[in-house]
């Protein structure tokens, strides 16, 4: 039996090399941001739909499946709402300033 060490020190060729012209060209814009977000979000409410209708037919027998998928997507929906209330909230106030 070995007994490994708890961390391993890190030496200086273990250590990735960056270079900030590529650390700023892999950042992603809002747009693609928003875009997963929303797709995941859609994911999550399609499995909690597909689930409900498996139940339904009986191809799933585990309720609780079906409600873990339900609560993901009842909780997704929620937070989505909530931060787009804030978006609204930082747009009008923005749009309140006087310049």
């Amino acid at each position: 039996m070995q007994i490994m060490p708890i961390a391993l020190p890190v030496t200086k060729g273990t250590l990735p090399k960056t270079n900030p012209a590529n650390t700023i060209a892999e950042t992603n814009s809002f747009k693609d941001v928003f875009d997963k977000t929303i797709n995941n979000l859609n994911d999550k409410q399609l499995n909690a739909n597909e689930n409900v209708q498996k139940f339904l037919t009986g191809e799933i027998q585990d309720i609780h499946t079906v409600m873990i998928a339900m609560e993901e997507a009842k909780l997704s929906m929620q937070l989505a709402v909530e931060v787009r209330n804030k978006l609204v909230e930082a747009y009008q106030e923005l749009s309140r300033m006087q310049v």
